[in-house]
């Protein structure tokens, strides 16, 4: 899984996300993250066009897409994975999402229904989304297959400390993918971040990526334009010192972007 990815949130209008990712393949990026047809996305049939027409073989791809709330019992995980699959215009998906622990899901249930997906070679990961450190033990614990990921809001000013001790575990080995990680630009606001970046002739978004590679983390930005994309991907140019790390660490401020009322943190 590419350490890198592009994310395609709110890209809802099928011309602006088919050229996102055109731009997104020609620049380099090989980690593609969507999903179903809910939730400001509605874009796994631009993804899927945007790569059939790209240069780039689907296999040197990393493709990731999710199940949504209200199809996390047994038939809706099969029809929600299949619709996606037929929307991308793909035989199978790199990654499979739970993307959030509510509506109907049944940890048993829900399982049960990604491991048939999994053994059929439709996906060939099983991911989650939005699950605290006491979800993913009890996913992992009844999961017959293994979790491959967990996708999770990060950045210095949600620095998942807790979350991140537990998946680096031997005996768990999850990794983290990380959504808004540059906190919806708020980080380029943040003094400490302003002040790394302007050492190494960075922005503070790059530094915030540059951050979250040193923690071995995934992140899959959002990106508008070709030059925002270009710029996140010069991020993974940007070497970090131990002083750098060590000042963006000390970050005092906390804020989370994606808060939903129903969020298992709540």
């Amino acid at each position: 899984m590419p350490m890198l990815g592009v994310g395609t949130f709110d890209h809802a209008d099928y011309d602006t996300c088919y050229e996102n990712v055109q731009q997104a393949l020609d620049v380099g990026y090989r980690h593609i993250d969507t999903t179903e047809q809910v939730e400001a996305y509605y874009n796994e049939e631009a993804v899927g066009d945007a790569v059939a027409a790209s240069s780039v073989d689907r296999e040197s791809l990393f493709v990731a897409t999710k199940v949504p709330p209200a199809d996390l019992d047994q038939s809706g995980v099969r029809r929600s994975a299949e619709e996606s699959l037929d929307r991308l215009g793909m035989e199978y998906v790199d990654l499979l999402y739970v993307h959030w622990p509510t509506g109907k899901y049944d940890p048993v249930e829900t399982f049960d229904a990604f491991a048939a997906l999994r053994e059929e070679g439709l996906i060939e990961e099983i991911g989650v989304s939005n699950f605290t450190v006491d979800l993913l033990k009890e996913a992992i614990d009844v999961a017959d297959a293994p979790i491959f990921a967990n996708q999770v809001e990060m950045h210095p000013l949600l620095p998942q400390e807790d979350l991140r001790e537990f998946c680096s575990r031997d005996d768990v080995d999850v990794e983290l993918v990380v959504y808004s990680p540059i906190a919806r630009g708020d980080v380029e606001h943040v003094t400490e971040l302003q002040e790394v970046a302007r050492k190494h002739g960075a922005t503070p978004e790059q530094v915030s990526l540059a951050w979250l590679r040193e923690k071995n983390v995934t992140a899959i930005p959002r990106a508008t334009t070709e030059d925002h994309l270009r710029e996140n991907w010069l991020s993974l140019a940007l070497e970090l010192d131990d002083e750098d790390m060590a000042k963006l660490d000390a970050i005092k401020e906390r804020e989370r972007v994606v808060n939903r009322d129903d969020a298992p943190w709540n």
